[in-house]
């Protein structure tokens, strides 16, 4: 009868070495033998082990996964739901940086939102619900602003995921960008109908002919030249079109029939989370089905929270909120990460065990080892050749903190990396100085406070503090700071050469002889290198030329010249030796 042994789906190589009651030096040489290089702490996942199992040959023993008590409700991935009640759509607004998606959900909302953002550009995703003035029972809409800058594309990609429709905002005097073409494939990507707003319409230059022709050269075939995308011509400035652009919304959706349902636990997804002061973590989610109360348990990734304040994200303090409503949710007893699912708990308990279970499962995940030794080997090797800027970043919000890390990290090559010694959410203080000052770490701030208190220890402690509210003006600087730790480039430019004639005279460290110039045209400053039967016999600096007695600045192919150069060894010159003129500098390099 076999042995049933349950095991982690990333387990540490001592932990199986004691359910397998082996010792663990025995494991360790069999992972070893299969190209494993792992300690007695190293994970190893649940195939692998199952694979060095076999291979030990230890008789009557059966390895299986050990399965969770509590596990989230998965979401349903905007499935159509055939019961339940309509819900409101809920609809990403995408495009290029500039092109007015911030702009036309003003004029959607009747806000002025785009006038208070760094910049001009949206930085992280915002929602917002409204009501169709034109519908008779003022039909709810739900949309999210997603960043245009290159360097959100995880925000946007996440915006895309959790929408029933996306818009592509295209500028109809600027046409298809190439942050245009991505939320273009986030879209197909994500199974989701387009619709295209060509803004910007009443502007000189405009070209909406030109927009569609670019449209088609990216596969979107619109409705008038026989496909299936609608396009709307709007201008955010003068609301041209925009009250057609939101029935068509209405009419896109209404052909999927949107339903959820409402009775039972709340699900959904973190759509952004921050700290606030006096509130702690705070959550903006977006509710996919259930409903939502406040004083509710809710499960967020690793963390829980009992809803302390449950509100609309223009700060309308609510009781419930139903599918398609984004929320803010107040009491989470840590920040949940950019991109977690929620769902209800019965209780405390419940949620803290989800929690924690779902933190454990992470933590596994992410120390889970996934290659070879000699890919380990491949990667120290590579380490070892890099030079790293140490940096803290620290950001407003959860999904900013995420964009901004990997767009920094994003900057490396082969010679030169970021290496993030610490981040986090919310105000720099004075930990993150302790930890630049003992690192030599610069920390960034994006979009959080600084207070005089935390400057003063900064200014103490020579820690380089740089505060941004503009993405890429925060890129231009660490690349900045990458190029500087760069090894310059080393650039040699050949002059000219000369064959030896005549040797005059021949010390330990200097040698004065004649020639003529074969090619090129010799001058001054210059190094030069002695070349005997194609072989290099030595690099050295040349001193003086002269032309006869006369010394010279420069001597040209043909002519006859004496020189001397200098050598840190004694060089042996033959007659027939050639002389190569070359000068060296070294130039810096750029990302």
């Amino acid at each position: 009868m076999s042995n049933i042994i349950e095991i982690e789906d990333n387990v540490t190589v001592g932990t199986l070495a004691e359910k397998l009651n082996i010792p663990v030096t025995k494991l360790i040489t069999e992972l070893m033998k299969n190209g494993i290089l792992a300690t007695v702490n190293e994970r190893i996942d649940y195939d692998t082990a199952v694979i060095i199992v076999a291979e030990l040959g230890i008789p009557d023993v059966e390895l299986t996964r050990k399965s969770n008590e509590v596990v989230v409700s998965p979401r349903d991935n905007r499935q159509p739901s055939l019961t339940g009640t309509l819900r409101p759509p809920v609809v990403a607004v995408m495009g290029h940086v500039d092109h007015g998606k911030t702009s036309l959900l003003d004029a959607i909302r009747g806000a002025e939102v785009a006038k208070g953002e760094a910049g001009g550009i949206t930085q992280h995703i915002t929602a917002y619900q409204i009501k169709h003035p034109a519908t008779d029972t003022g039909r709810l809409m739900t949309f999210l602003d997603t960043p245009g800058h290159e360097a959100f594309a995880a925000l946007r990609q996440h915006g895309a995921r959790a929408t029933d429709l996306v818009i592509i905002v295209v500028a109809a005097d600027d046409g298809i960008k190439p942050q245009t073409i991505e939320a273009i494939r986030y879209a197909r990507q994500a199974g989701v109908p387009m619709l295209v707003a060509i803004n910007k319409i009443d502007k000189p230059g405009a070209d909406a002919n030109k927009i569609k022709q670019q449209l088609a050269d990216q596969e979107v075939l619109i409705e008038e030249w026989g496909g299936d995308t609608v396009v709307m011509e709007v201008s955010a400035k003068t609301k041209q079109g925009i009250p057609e652009l939101l029935d068509m919304v209405l009419l896109v959706t209404d052909v999927a029939e949107l339903k959820a349902e409402n009775a039972g636990p709340a699900r959904g997804l973190i759509i952004e989370a921050h700290m606030e002061r006096g509130r702690g973590p705070v959550a903006i989610a977006l509710v996919e089905g259930g409903t939502l109360a406040s004083g509710d348990y809710v499960v967020a990734g690793g963390t829980y929270a009992k809803v302390r304040n449950l509100e609309t994200t223009t700060g309308q303090v609510l009781k419930t909120a139903t599918a398609s409503t984004p929320v803010v949710i107040t009491g989470f007893k840590t920040l949940p990460e950019f991109g977690d699912e929620f769902a209800c708990a019965k209780d405390e308990k419940t949620a803290r065990t989800l929690a924690e279970s779902m933190m454990a499962t992470r933590q596994s995940a992410s120390g889970k080892l996934d290659m070879s030794g000699g890919d380990l080997i491949r990667m120290i090797n590579r380490t070892n050749e890099l030079t790293e800027l140490p940096i803290i970043v620290k950001a407003d919000v959860q999904g900013s903190l995420t964009s901004v890390i990997d767009s920094l990290k994003s900057l490396a090559n082969d010679e030169v990396a970021v290496r993030v010694v610490g981040s986090g959410v919310g105000a720099i203080g004075e930990n993150d100085i302790h930890t630049a000052h003992s690192s030599g770490a610069i920390i960034y701030g994006f979009n959080v406070p600084l207070s005089s208190s935390v400057k003063q220890l900064a200014h103490r402690d020579q820690v380089s503090i740089r505060l941004y509210n503009i993405i890429y003006e925060m890129i231009d600087d660490t690349k900045l700071e990458l190029t500087k730790l760069l090894a310059p480039e080393i650039v040699e430019t050949e002059l000219g050469r000369l064959v030896v004639r005549a040797i005059f005279k021949t010390t330990k460290t200097e040698v004065i002889c004649g020639g003529e110039v074969t090619k090129g045209k010799l001058s001054l400053p210059a190094l030069a290198r002695v070349i005997r039967g194609g072989e290099t016999l030595a690099e050295v600096e040349v001193t003086n030329l002269k032309r006869g007695p006369v010394d010279a600045k420069e001597v040209a192919e043909g002519e006859m010249c004496g020189m001397s150069f200098r050598s840190t060894a004694k060089v042996t010159i033959e007659e027939g030796d050639h002389i190569e003129f070359f000068t060296r500098q070294t130039v810096a390099r750029t990302l």
